[in-house]
């Protein structure tokens, strides 16, 4: 493609013509005759990586202030919000050609999309998935990365997508993608808000911009589908008079096998984003009815003991409320859950996840969850506020945990669901929860 093209999809005049074969906004990922993108992230300004593109065939660039080489430079307010026109352009508007139903919201997002999948499946729509724990194209598994990929990743995803066959994508849309411009050159067919609480609030600041980031995205979508039964669902319900809405009391006409009453709420979610797709309800049906389970959310872990054990990702206060509010019905004794909270995200719900589990469960075990660069007692600290037990080794806490547990009892695993490695200072570590439980339980 001409560069003159591209530039004029993200609004830069007067652009020489060069071929352009490829984009790119990783040095490793630069080949011969690459526009790369020198965007300005939170840790890194690529500005500084330019030469080194350059050198490795990029043939012209990407910029927010010039840099000193002789090759073409687009120069915008911003690389970020460029990439997402561009890679759209260039893959040639993908997302027009293929129906993506997205969910947004701060809990359900990945049961949304995995129920949303089945649906599609069954209704004959081809769809491919795209989530934080599993990616299939054409049918195919791909390795996961970002809920929300790069802009240029997503945009080359879509096109792999119909390419090999697929006509669908059910997909996360995160709000920090969506502030980020990862989703900027998308169309949504379908658009669904689940929920929003407490997370997230180190990126974002302040509750009023997590949601003005969720209600943008809204302007992406051909087709909105809220949750009125949640105070920003019943706001943005407000402002989108044309959504279609539902609550979680609603009557969901069909068998779902998923537990939990939080998953009753996904169901209802995922159908009425299928209706506004057209599809029918004897499809609806069967692919509610077709999903068991999702990894790591709400996932039974059996090895034959005598009391239940569930791993679940949540990581917000209402997401561990939820959890442990189902896990209750699970048997008549004692609920305990080992839980924490991640370093380097927002400091504030620490004590509030703490609360819950103390509200909620009978035993409450506060344990390592992906510190990244804090320090794991600190953490853990903020979330018992001295109230609550520490063991901070995970192994250890689980243990813990199961060595209490007595027949009828129900042990919860939440933070970290079907993630398989621990984000410490020093990189990452493996560590699956549902396999240390089964060892555990084997032993």
């Amino acid at each position: 493609m001409d560069l003159n093209r591209l530039a004029e999809a993200i609004g830069v005049a007067g652009a020489p013509s060069v071929e352009i074969l490829d984009l790119a906004y990783d040095t490793h990922a630069v080949a011969p005759g690459s526009l790369f993108f020198c965007f300005v992230g939170a840790r890194h300004d690529l500005h500084h990586l330019a030469p080194q593109a350059v050198e490795s065939g990029a043939v012209a660039l990407v910029v927010e202030r010039r840099v000193d080489l002789d090759v073409p430079q687009l120069l915008v307010p911003s690389v970020r919000g460029a990439m997402g026109p561009a890679a759209a352009c260039f893959f040639g508007e993908p997302s027009q050609e293929l129906d993506v139903a997205a969910i947004t919201g701060t809990n359900g997002k990945t049961t949304t999309a995995f129920l949303l999948h089945s649906i599609l499946d069954e209704a004959g729509r081809r769809p491919a998935l795209l989530t934080n724990i599993e990616r299939r194209i054409g049918g195919e598994q791909r390795p996961t990365g970002l809920n929300t990929p790069e802009s240029i990743d997503l945009q080359r995803l879509f096109r792999e997508m119909l390419d090999a066959g697929d006509r669908s994508c059910a997909m996360e849309a995160t709000s920090i993608a969506g502030t980020q411009g990862r989703l900027a050159g998308t169309r949504f067919a379908v658009l669904v808000f689940t929920n929003l609480t407490q997370d997230h609030l180190d990126f974002h600041g302040t509750m009023e911009e997590y949601y003005a980031a969720k209600r943008a995205l809204f302007s992406q979508a051909e087709r909105a589908v809220v949750n009125v039964g949640d105070e920003w669902g019943a706001r943005l319900a407000a402002e989108l008079p044309h959504a279609r809405t539902f609550a979680p009391d609603d009557e969901l006409p069909f068998v779902l096998r998923l537990r939990g009453r939080f998953n009753h709420t996904n169901a209802l979610g995922a159908m009425w984003a299928a209706r506004e797709l057209g599809i029918d309800d004897d499809a609806i049906a069967r692919g509610l009815e077709r999903v068991d389970g999702v990894p790591g959310r709400f996932e039974s872990v059996e090895q034959g003991q005598p009391f239940a054990v569930i791993v679940d990702y949540a990581h917000t206060p209402d997401s561990l409320v939820n959890v442990l509010q189902a896990a209750r019905g699970l048997g008549d004794g004692k609920l305990i859950v080992v839980f924490g909270a991640g370093g380097d995200r927002d400091r504030d719900k620490r004590p509030l996840m703490g609360r819950a589990a103390a509200a909620h469960a009978d035993r409450a075990i506060v344990t390592t969850d992906n510190p990244r660069s804090e320090d794991p007692a600190a953490i853990a600290a903020q979330v018992a506020e001295g109230r609550l037990e520490i063991v901070l080794d995970r192994r250890r806490a689980i243990e813990t945990a199961l060595a209490d547990a007595a027949p009828g009892d129900v042990v919860v695993i939440a933070g970290k669901g079907a993630d398989t490695e621990m984000e410490i200072a020093t990189g990452n570590v493996a560590f699956d929860d549902r396999e240390v439980a089964r060892e555990l339980l084997s032993s």
